[in-house]
């Protein structure tokens, strides 16, 4: 049966380059912008509320920060702070989602205290800037109460700087004991030690045919392993380095998160792949590509589950799985898993996966019993006397 076709979330007033959720709330920030400088088109930070309504899932806008003329390309959340890429720095947020007032604190008309120092619309978050970069002064336009509890920051100074890579890093990915795998467009991903190279990956080595550099590594992430506490595996995503009329398919790898050796290897697709998510419990991996398209494979064969052709219809910036923690498993609606996606196409869509349906233990007994009892006919019928 063909997936259903990707609802859409939300539309920004400006292309969307990334998109994060929330771990422990349910929470969806996405990022983007159009060259405010040049076009006039605004960039910014926006935060949505994901419910459950009517048994499905939707989304609303609760804040948006403007950025002005930076836009946000990249982006990480740890918490309740975000590390935004914009221009050539990385500027540090921090909001607070305030919780509702307690019943009988309503003042005048209505509103609670808090209510009644924000002008309308605006939403109850705070923003502190944390780098010499940011405008002094609150991130969020709106005038807020200042918090009770006061907020520290790390230094953010320089602990190490070296080159990995002839031109440009493509990803990055921090693995276990401080590794950290860079991809970049030099054919080379690599493993390091601080600034030692532990190891040069070489996807292809199993496979003959394929050109030392004829692809290149697009994507690097690290993910659990189902049902192995602490275990971890590497996944890559290779693209061919040129564009030719008959496309090559792209390339998933699989990885063993200490060795460092390749364990599975499967093409995904001739499309090439933009970007690569993967889910809590490292079961699922997400994929998005140059021309629009989303797909979900699982991790354990790198089979393809979940495929929407042209979804954006233009580059599939980012996507990201709902957190599997209980606020994001009572936003799946009885789905195994969920995915978002953003384009330059300022979408955010959702793309559902459908829970697989699983044979109980009782009727897998019961077929095995009656396979045997079939056996014992057909052998009997074949060899009178058998018995």
């Amino acid at each position: 049966m063909a997936p259903r076709r990707p609802a859409e979330l939300y539309r920004a007033p400006f292309p969307l380059y990334t998109v994060r959720l929330h771990p422990r709330r349910p929470l969806a920030i996405t990022a983007g912008g159009g060259g405010a400088a040049k076009t006039g088109i605004r960039n910014g930070v926006h935060f949505l509320q994901l419910e459950q309504i009517g048994g499905q899932l939707s989304a609303s806008l609760l804040h948006c920060h403007d950025t002005e003329t930076r836009a946000t390309m990249t982006m990480a959340l740890a918490g309740d702070v975000i590390a935004a890429g914009q221009d050539n720095s990385c500027h540090i947020l921090r909001f607070s989602l305030q919780e509702p007032e307690a019943p009988g604190t309503a003042g005048k008309d209505g509103e609670t205290p808090l209510q009644q120092h924000l002008p309308p619309g605006c939403a109850v978050l705070w923003g502190w800037p944390s780098t010499p970069a940011w405008d002094h002064g609150r991130a969020w336009p709106c005038p807020v109460p200042t918090p009770a509890l006061p907020l520290q920051f790390p230094s953010m100074k320089k602990t190490l700087e070296f080159r990995a890579h002839d031109g440009e890093i493509e990803d990055i990915a921090l693995g276990p004991d401080n590794k950290v795998v860079t991809a970049g467009r030099d054919f080379q991903c690599c493993v390091w030690q601080q600034d030692q190279l532990v190891t040069g990956l070489r996807w292809h080595e199993n496979l003959p045919g394929i050109p030392d550099k004829a692809y290149r590594y697009q994507a690097c992430r690290f993910g659990a392993v189902e049902g192995s506490a602490g275990a971890l595996r590497l996944y890559t995503v290779q693209v061919p380095h040129k564009r030719e009329r008959r496309p090559p398919p792209c390339y998933l790898t699989k990885w063993d998160g200490k060795s460092f050796l390749p364990l599975l290897t499967r093409p995904c697709g001739s499309e090439v792949v933009s970007c690569l998510s993967i889910s809590d419990s490292g079961t699922f991996l997400g994929l998005g590509t140059v021309t629009g398209s989303v797909a979900i494979h699982i991790a354990f064969s790198l089979q393809r589950l979940y495929y929407v052709k042209e979804a954006h219809g233009i580059v599939v910036t980012d996507v990201a799985f709902v957190p599997e923690s209980r606020p994001g498993r009572e936003l799946l609606g009885g789905h195994e898993a969920a995915l978002l996606s953003v384009a330059v196409d300022s979408r955010c869509k959702l793309h559902l996966l459908p829970t697989r349906r699983s044979l109980p233990v009782w009727l897998l007994l019961l077929l095995c019993a009656g396979l045997i009892v079939a056996t014992i006919l057909l052998l009997q019928l074949a060899f009178p006397g058998f018995l």
